[in-house]
């Protein structure tokens, strides 16, 4: 029998933590979707959850760590998100569509995550009313999220784009390396420590 990662119990039960605290979801509905995330994983430091040209087949929830999502290009990787803990990710145009991913989720510390596949997911929204409407709830969450980080990359100033940030997201400047939060804000590191 394969030895499980110590944290993977901890991590189940810190995503029941969080589902508890919405309301419309029954502790049935929440039990059935906890028991369904049974893969471990740790992902090192600089290596990837996600690389480009991979199809996503999983769901993640982040026990601990702290990961990036970028995109890249012959001349640049741009950043375009951070995962913390508590977090769910996926490359999701692949894990909506199928298709390989252009998008790479990468470690920037130690990370552990628990995943459930595609299917299963699937499945536990298909049976799950409520599930379906939180799923629902993070996805109207998520693209008001982008049409914010987008509002804030039209900006011609980088100060706005800064200040915007800080406003939504504070506790970003604690834990991102500089480097990629001069990428995901579309300016340079230089930049970016003249208007801190």
């Amino acid at each position: 029998m394969a030895s499980v990662p110590a944290f993977a119990a901890a991590a189940r039960a810190l995503l029941a933590d969080t589902l508890r605290a919405v309301p419309f979801l029954t502790a049935a509905e929440i039990a059935d979707f906890v028991a369904g995330w049974t893969k471990e994983l740790r992902v090192p430091r600089n290596a990837f959850l996600v690389a480009p040209g991979q199809t996503e087949q999983y769901l993640y929830f982040a026990h601990h760590g702290l990961l990036r999502i970028f995109y890249p290009t012959a001349s640049e990787e741009i950043c375009v998100g951070f995962v913390h803990t508590g977090n769910m990710v996926c490359s999701f145009p692949s894990f909506a569509m199928g298709k390989p991913s252009e998008y790479a989720i990468q470690a920037l510390r130690a990370s552990g995550l628990i995943a459930i596949s595609r299917a299963e997911f699937q499945a536990c929204v298909d049976r799950s009313p409520g599930l379906a409407k939180l799923w629902r709830h993070e996805l109207e969450k998520t693209l008001v999220g982008r049409m914010e980080h987008e509002i804030d990359l039209l900006l011609p100033e980088p100060a706005q784009r800064l200040e915007r940030l800080r406003q939504r997201s504070p506790h970003i400047f604690q834990s991102v390396p500089k480097k990629y939060l001069a990428s995901y804000l579309r300016m340079t590191p230089e930049t970016l420590s003249r208007l801190r």
